[in-house]
């Protein structure tokens, strides 16, 4: 449903974006059946800075910006390079903390609206957003495309450029062909990667894998396409990267890595909260799993890289990305949830504030 409300002024690290695009994620769609109170959700916003705090000083209005994940800027993780990994990444990207201690967005009434997801909350016509969760991009580039780069795409470059190994020359392996598992084989080409290999149970997402950089693409339905992994490889991928989350795929990818190799885990097998059943044996001793969040990537300087491959037509998220006007949110949403869409993409090109 989309109704009217009222966005709070901006606190002095705060900015205020106008959305031009938002794409839609699956932790959107994940979060969103957790919550049991109203919110705003939307973690890819691409727009024009409209107002800015009195603290901004790398922005200013008129500004074209990604909005990416919040950090807090100050931990040993942010001030180390990692600001995925924040101390404080929970409360402010899930939870939507503030530095200011009132709510950004409000029923007319004056009722709390939760706001401030991932330090956004972009599907809205305006969006508050932090100085260091906003990326400048250049004037050249879509909206649309822009959009997608604050999450799903940095999620699956990220995990291929920045966590998991992958090594020219060195196969790998990528389970799932949705918007991260994509981005991860176009940047395993990038990387040279030999070779990719997709697992993907659609038909059409394995055609498009082939044409963005995998070297051959597996039926996910086959019930054997680990041994069919570890055969073409001749012993196994180095790299991994799961994108499915089933305990049955992480089981799988684990198994197709010869010994030393890494598998990188985009999201949970199984239910969350459940613990995660490990096939054990010498697979415990001798190959590496990570969780991945947003590719472990530091935003202002990972996100210009990957416009910029982009530009050099390395990165053909165009390829990816279906638009929806912003009225049709609930379409949008419903051709994420069945993979009919592989990215969509909000536009608020007709929405008057």
């Amino acid at each position: 449903m989309i109704e009217t409300l009222v966005l709070d002024d901006p606190a002095p690290d705060e900015v205020v974006i106008k959305l031009e695009a938002a794409g839609i994620c699956h932790t959107d769609l994940g979060i969103s059946q957790w919550s049991d109170s109203p919110r705003v959700f939307g973690h890819e916003g691409a727009g024009v800075v409209v107002e800015i705090g009195a603290a901004i000083t790398r922005f200013a209005k008129g500004d074209r910006v990604i909005a990416t994940f919040g950090s807090c800027g100050a931990c040993p993780n942010c001030e180390g390079g990692r600001p995925a990994y924040c101390f404080d990444g929970i409360a402010l990207n899930i939870d939507g903390k503030r530095s200011a201690d009132r709510p950004s967005l409000t029923r007319e009434d004056g009722s709390a609206v939760g706001g401030a997801f991932f330090q956004q909350s972009s599907f809205a016509t305006h969006a508050l957003t932090t100085e260091r969760n906003l990326v400048k991009i250049p004037d050249g580039l879509d909206m649309t495309i822009a959009a997608p780069l604050g999450c799903g795409i940095q999620t699956g470059a990220g995990a291929v450029f920045n966590q998991i190994g992958a090594k020219a020359g060195r196969p790998l392996l990528v389970v799932g062909a949705g918007a991260v598992g994509l981005a991860a084989i176009m940047a395993g080409k990038i990387v040279g990667c030999e070779p990719i290999i997709a697992v993907e149970l659609n038909e059409d997402r394995r055609a498009l894998a082939r044409e963005l950089g995998a070297t051959l693409a597996l039926d996910g339905a086959d019930p054997d396409w680990t041994e069919q992994v570890i055969a073409i490889t001749k012993g196994g991928a180095t790299a991994a990267l799961d994108t499915a989350g089933t305990q049955a795929t992480f089981e799988a990818s684990l198994a197709a890595l010869h010994s030393g190799g890494s598998l990188g885990v985009l999201t949970l097998p199984g239910e969350f909260g459940a613990p995660i059943a490990h096939p054990g044996g010498l697979d415990f001793m001798t190959k590496t799993i990570v969780g991945i969040i947003e590719g472990d990537s530091v935003p202002v300087d990972f996100l210009p890289l990957l416009i910029a491959h982009y530009a050099a037509g390395n990165l053909p998220v165009d390829r990816l990305v279906k638009t929806f006007p912003f009225e049709q949110i609930a379409e949008a949403f419903a051709d994420a949830a069945s993979g009919t869409a592989i990215k969509p993409v909000l536009i608020f090109e007709e929405i008057e504030p």
